[in-house]
């Protein structure tokens, strides 16, 4: 049995330390300063590590203490979070128990669903979480599965993306234009172009044209967008006429092509549902903090990194108009960042992820980064990130290439430590996790 501290607002209880020389779990428990988010953290572990397991735990700790959060959800595992059942009766379980499984077992749906419900009662009672802490976490916070461009869960509205921001383009200039690029690169992406956003002619025609019609109040959508390309509100772009620069012909090739996604039937769900607001998604209308979880396994590759840059760019934006803070006054999380933060790509959703990590800490924005796949991160931009969660890992070279982003992190801390980290993570098993805190003394190694 674990010794838990008091429960304090703040402290989130991940687990117990673990003696790697004994394999076993102690009773002292590991608490983590929610404070610390502020800086950032990563999480790496292959599959069967546990990582989603702590990460669910961390999420979990956030809501009893009524911190909101976006949780992007690539793979499809975060709508675990809803799976909670205050009161662990066997009928709870019974609708997610799979007959198969029962019958591999020799019983029946009915008694596995009992002994399932017992095997979650006698965990939990292990680690010291009672009905009564349970209960607090059903309440905590409002949980909504966002689905974008599909209405399986509740869809999401991505026009207010091209709406006029609401704030004086000048005094904004730099935050406006990066979020501008942002959203450029993710609507060329829809349209299959891979050119770049910034030296491109594609990319400068729909960045003038949204400056143009940001710098004058108005708002922008698809349809405007479209025929803004074939006849912009403008006869220059730098030295030369517009059809010098970009003829009418090339124009209507490119809006024909955005035209084409337009009248897909399936795009109308991208304009359906709640907008992507992010006070909305932070809170409901009643001020309840909410945990947003936006499911986009559904999604092609291309799709989800347009929905991904734009969410990420709305938060930024929200962002910057919050007072500053050195409390965690919401959270980011990220599933899976493979593909979003690769070492030597810039795909649209790499530049917002950078600035979060480099601007958020101010206005109280944490976010945690995870993945399984540690070979192709971008962990000079992780170098940013003060907490390291690491778990099993899969491969010598994964966890070369881990050590290299850890060691990065403790020298732009600037706090040197005598451990033998690789050691450490080559004997982690299941569940349990070396983390380096570098507002910690030391790292310590705990079982979840």
């Amino acid at each position: 049995m674990v010794n838990l501290p008091p429960e304090k607002l703040g402290s989130f209880y991940l687990g117990a330390r673990y003696d790697s020389e004994t394999k076993e779990i102690t009773s002292e428990s590991v608490n983590y300063d929610a404070r610390d988010l502020t800086t950032h953290a990563v999480c790496v572990g292959m599959t069967g590590s546990g990582k989603t397991g702590l990460c669910i735990g961390l999420l979990e700790e956030a809501a009893i203490d009524q911190v909101p959060a976006i949780i992007i959800d690539p793979k499809g595992d975060m709508t675990n979070l809803l799976l909670q059942f205050d009161g662990l009766d066997a009928s709870d379980f019974q609708k997610w128990i799979n007959a198969d499984d029962a019958g591999r077992k020799g019983m029946s749906v009915d008694d596995y669903a009992k002994s399932t419900a017992e095997k979650w009662k006698n965990g939990l009672a292990s680690w010291g979480q009672g009905d009564e802490r349970m209960q607090k976490l059903k309440n905590a916070v409002d949980y909504t599965i966002y689905t974008p461009k599909s209405d399986s869960g509740v869809p999401v509205n991505i026009l207010g993306s091209f709406a006029a921001p609401g704030i004086d383009f000048e005094s904004d200039a730099e935050m406006l234009r990066e979020r501008i690029q942002g959203t450029v690169a993710a609507l060329l992406g829809m349209i299959g172009s891979k050119e770049d956003p910034s030296r491109s002619r594609e990319g400068i025609l729909l960045s003038t044209l949204f400056e143009h019609y940001w710098k004058n109040n108005e708002d922008l959508d698809l349809a405007s967008l479209i025929k803004g390309i074939q006849k912009p509100p403008f006869q220059q772009l730098g030295v030369f006429d517009i059809d010098t620069f970009f003829p009418e012909k090339d124009r209507f090739e490119m809006a024909m092509a955005f035209n084409t996604l337009v009248a897909s039937p399936q795009f109308a769900y991208w304009l359906m549902g709640d907008p992507l607001d992010i006070d909305k998604m932070y809170f409901t209308a009643e001020g309840k903090p909410r945990h947003s979880i936006f499911y986009i396994a559904h999604l092609s590759e291309s799709e989800r990194m347009f929905f991904v840059t734009l969410l990420l760019n709305s938060l930024i934006t929200w962002m910057r108009r919050q007072s500053g803070t050195t409390s965690l006054r919401s959270l980011l999380y990220f599933d899976e960042i493979f593909g979003y933060f690769p070492p030597t790509a810039n795909p649209p959703s790499k530049k917002p992820l950078l600035t979060i990590l480099k601007q958020a800490r101010a206005f109280g924005v944490g976010s945690v980064l995870v993945t399984q796949n540690p070979v192709d991160i971008d962990y000079k931009g992780l170098s940013n990130a003060g907490t390291w969660f690491i778990g099993k890992l899969q491969t010598e070279r994964d966890k070369m290439r881990v050590l290299e982003g850890l060691e990065g992190a403790i020298a732009e801390a600037g706090s040197g430590t005598e451990k033998n980290f690789s050691e450490i993570i080559t004997g982690l098993s299941s569940r349990v996790f070396l983390m380096h805190n570098v507002h910690d003394d030391e790292p310590v190694v705990y079982h979840t």
